[in-house]
């Protein structure tokens, strides 16, 4: 991909990549315009003219620069945070809690919240699910899982994949991407599976992740082969192993994809109406899908 005007050159050869001043670990390409410091995703603050490092918009490490007279922003426009993992921090916090309740519960609070299309629940006289109006499953679905295998693969994954892009996104757009990623997942797996087929798990959302992180590697000029080789071996799992819908799994990454694209390479002028409007396209989407399969089932 063609640099982007304005930002800085980077070398050509990745063994070469200096490490980010403050994450010496994190190889990067990129330069504060200021300082001409090296800084990764997680430090870099969206500028007219390419990024700077947190300490040139703060004034501060002797730059000799004042405080910028604006709030710092991320490379995808959103606000520098002190914690930039907060929402990944909540959403693990959440999921932990929800399999807490399932673990005391049992099975009456998991089949009443999971994905399924339509189904006769044990112990109810009526069909339950999504057919039946139960909207609140596709959501409800993402933050319940099926063992302690499940949901440690699944928290890891999005403390590893969650973290360094909230960092560039910003608490809100990184909100939105996680949660239209997972309701396409849940989409996609109310269209395409067995109505009687229950499914749970954030797994929808975190492949959304996945294809948002290629899209900003990207946009950056990083390595790809990395992430494409952790998305190739999730996805021999997914079409794998038995008991995974994989349905979710396509659906959240393509979601992921179109979001995330938006999200990276939203032009700075119109960037929130450009990244919130392939959100509710998507969103629409969804709603398109959940009223053509209601209609085949009721």
């Amino acid at each position: 991909m063609d640099q982007a005007p304005g930002s800085p050159q980077e070398p050509q050869d990745a063994q070469d990549l200096p490490g980010c001043f403050r994450h010496p670990d994190r190889q990067t390409g990129i330069r504060c315009t200021r300082c001409e410091r090296p800084i990764c995703p997680e430090c870099m603050v969206s500028a007219s003219v390419g990024f700077h490092c947190p300490e040139c918009v703060r004034g501060g490490s002797g730059t000799g620069h004042a405080p910028s007279a604006t709030q710092p922003r991320t490379m995808a426009g959103g606000a520098v945070t002190a914690d930039p993992r907060l929402i990944t921090k909540i959403l693990i916090g959440v999921c932990l809690a929800a399999f807490l309740v399932q673990l005391s519960v049992g099975n009456p609070f998991t089949y009443r919240f999971e994905m399924i299309g339509r189904a006769l629940m044990p112990g109810l006289s009526d069909p339950q699910g999504v057919a039946e109006g139960q909207w609140y499953r596709m959501l409800t679905a993402m933050f319940l899982h099926g063992s302690f295998i499940h949901i440690a693969f699944n928290m890891l994954s999005l403390w590893w994949i969650g973290g360094p892009l909230e960092a560039a996104l910003g608490r809100a757009r990184y909100l939105s991407l996680y949660i239209v990623s997972g309701l396409a997942g849940s989409a996609l797996s109310y269209l395409l599976a067995d109505a009687a087929q229950p499914s749970l798990g954030a797994s929808g959302a975190i492949f959304g992740l996945f294809g948002a992180t290629a899209i900003l590697m990207r946009r950056l000029n990083y390595d790809l082969r990395p992430v494409i080789a952790l998305l190739v071996i999730n996805l021999i799992f997914t079409f794998s192993w038995a008991n995974i819908a994989w349905q979710a799994h396509i659906g959240g990454l393509v979601g992921g994809l179109i979001v995330g694209y938006a999200m990276v390479h939203a032009p700075s002028e119109r960037r929130a109406l450009v990244q919130y409007g392939a959100c509710a396209l998507v969103m629409v989407a969804v709603l398109v899908t959940v009223v053509v399969r209601t209609a085949e089932l009721t």
